[in-house]
């Protein structure tokens, strides 16, 4: 297997503090986008979605449960017969809620899949998250993602809801602690789409 070269401690620090000009100009362009993001407008929810939960039908403003923002997973549907795999490492990346609630922020699963469907998935993983059904509403259309997957942030005034923000693809994996690890390795993902050297490690995503 291919490996990096190997130098002398003052020429790899040399590399590392110019990799590190690069990697400060991303943190203030991200604190910038994170600004922008902040003034973001939102848009009013419909008010009459039901969703069904463990302990049955809900509405949008319950999925808050009392917190005045509400963060929302959505869970690709992909049939009866899987699971995307993509969602199912999202959702074992999510742990320790209790640091997300601290802040006043609720976060909770939402597919368009049967409640039974979700709820064995979260069984057999072992997940914490809040699940709920989407099923027979036009939740995932009026955020955006339609039958894909993504992430929704609403914010609540009294019984009213608004959505301040969505993302999909590459918009929710950066946020995954797993490829944040990986990417700072020195064989990154490991996967095919990346800018590898010649020889490094690589596969299909997911795989």
């Amino acid at each position: 297997m291919a490996m990096p070269p190997i130098v002398s401690e003052q020429e790899w620090q040399r590399a590392r503090e110019e990799l590190l000009v690069a990697e400060k100009e991303v943190t203030r362009l991200n604190d910038a986008v994170a600004a922008r993001r902040r003034r973001l407008p939102m848009v009013a929810m419909n008010q009459q979605y039901a969703f069904e939960g463990p302990q049955g039908v809900v509405s949008l403003v319950d999925l808050f449960e009392g917190r005045d923002e509400l963060v929302v997973y959505q869970f690709m549907d992909v049939g009866p017969d899987g699971f995307c795999p993509g969602c199912t490492n999202f959702s074992n990346n999510v742990v320790n809620l209790d640091a997300v609630r601290t802040r006043g922020i609720t976060f909770a699963t939402v597919t368009n899949m049967p409640l039974a469907q979700i709820e064995r998935r979260k069984a057999e993983m072992g997940w914490s998250t809040p699940v709920y059904s989407s099923r027979g509403t036009t939740f995932s259309e009026d955020c955006g993602v339609g039958g894909g997957f993504g992430l929704s942030a609403f914010l609540r005034d009294g019984d009213l809801v608004y959505r301040t923000y969505t993302t999909m693809g590459r918009g929710v994996d950066h946020m995954l602690f797993d490829y944040n690890i990986a990417d700072i390795t020195a064989y990154g993902r490991k996967e095919a789409w990346e800018d590898s050297p010649e020889g490094w490690p690589q596969g299909p995503t997911y795989e």
